[in-house]
């Protein structure tokens, strides 16, 4: 196995999702979450959006069945929000810190993986914004709680610029570290700005 740069970014992606799930489980005021359901949360929102990627890719088995280090990302990830779940959580609070991180990460590791399996450009960028956002979606469902792609703030779409972002500065050959760094760096840039800011895409009326 390859222990690249975008290896360990990738496992760090999967720590924070980790992170973000956790303690949304954690912090559910209307729930009682035991260890385990606090654990399952934080496990699906880091590998629901991956998975369906993998399977829509024929890509088996799937990444956290096949490398364990993405097991031991998890298990850190929750131990960490065991130990120090009042830092987190104002960390989480101030910045979107781990939902901003993973879903940037996220975007442009799934988009690559699709490239990497010869899938067109299109695809691809579905691909990579599925990978981000699709653990949020079911997390959020879990928690009875409108999902982040439903809700004003621009999400899904910065996902999507940074995917096809991500296509375009590979197509012009730039070093995949630093289209990596760049094109992550979008997504949460887009990202941070949309919420502090309280932006979004205009509506569509269909009915007055």
């Amino acid at each position: 196995m390859e222990f690249s740069f975008s290896y360990y970014i990738g496992l760090s992606g999967i720590m924070v999702f980790t992170i973000s799930g956790a303690l949304a489980a954690l912090e559910h005021k209307d729930h009682h979450h035991d260890l385990f359901s606090v654990f399952f949360t934080g496990f699906i929102t880091a590998i629901g959006g991956g998975t369906l990627r993998d399977i829509t890719l024929g890509n088996y088995p799937v990444s956290w069945v096949r490398d364990e280090n993405i097991l031991w990302a998890i298990f850190v990830g929750f131990l960490l929000v065991i130990l120090l779940p009042g830092i987190l959580a104002k960390l989480r609070d101030e910045l979107f810190l781990f939902d901003t991180l993973g879903i940037g990460i996220y975007t442009v590791l799934g988009t690559r993986i699709a490239l990497d399996h010869g899938v067109n450009f299109f695809a691809s960028a579905l691909l990579g914004m599925i990978s981000a956002i699709f653990g949020g979606v079911i997390r959020d469902t879990l928690m009875n709680e409108v999902p982040f792609i439903f809700r004003k703030e621009i999400y899904a779409t910065a996902c999507l610029v940074g995917s096809v972002l991500y296509i375009v500065l590979n197509e012009w050959n730039l070093n995949a570290n630093w289209n990596l760094v760049i094109s992550a760096t979008v997504v949460v840039g887009i990202r941070v700005v949309a919420v502090r800011y309280n932006l979004g895409l205009p509506k569509i009326k269909i009915f007055d």
